[in-house]
């Protein structure tokens, strides 16, 4: 007999699959757990495909299973018409699955952690190193940076047209003569050396 002819002698099976314990599911994984045991002390009577008896009750089950797993699909997932076709959508998974590979061991502290630890020191957070990095203009009502690119804001005035607020700085009497003691200094320091530097011979020991 032909796989067609069994096929259709076979009568339709249940949709609603009723099991001694219920079902549990997962269906972020589409997984369906059956805590029901398999009997094999008194197995089904052989298919007429000649299927073992171990097998067909096997294939019984599976199949059972997924009819169960399809119908919790279709009554509590949302279904959804798209252009692309019809959508179901999947709840997030609630199984924790085993990792592949075990837990990174923790790293030894290094010694800043350890000296900050001693001292109670904490790291900054985000918002602390934002708030160092920029000060607010009360004069533009923009917040500017301290350093590095775009300092003060610098560049956005350039590129608005506006003159940069710093580009006369007036002197204090004390820095002018802080300055030239500076260079009095320099100068002496440079007379000094030139004196107590000894004469350049040339090679048969005469001065040039």
């Amino acid at each position: 007999m032909s796989l067609a002819a069994a096929g259709k002698g076979k009568a339709k099976l249940e949709v609603v699959v009723e099991r001694p314990t219920p079902y549990t599911f997962d269906l972020g994984f589409l997984l369906a757990n059956d805590a029901n045991p398999i009997t094999t002390s008194t197995p089904a009577e052989p298919s007429s495909l000649g299927v073992d008896a171990l097998e067909t009750q096997l294939i019984a089950t599976a199949r059972d299973g997924a009819q169960a797993l399809i119908n919790q699909l279709l009554t509590t997932c949302p279904i959804t018409s798209t252009p692309q076709g019809v959508l179901l959508s999947l709840p997030a998974p609630s199984t924790a699955l085993p990792r592949e590979k075990p837990l990174p061991e923790a790293k030894p502290p290094t010694k800043w952690q350890q000296f900050a630890a001693k001292r109670g020191i904490k790291p900054k957070t985000r918002e602390q190193r934002r708030m160092r990095s920029q000060k607010f203009n009360e004069e533009t009502g923009e917040w500017e940076k301290t350093w590095g690119f775009n300092k003060d804001g610098r560049v956005d005035r350039k590129q608005k047209g506006m003159v940069q607020q710093d580009w006369l700085v007036e002197l204090d009497g004390d820095d002018d003569k802080k300055k030239k003691a500076t260079t009095n200094s320099e100068g002496r320091e440079l007379r000094r050396n030139s004196s107590s530097r000894p004469p350049n011979r040339g090679p048969k020991g005469k001065k040039r």
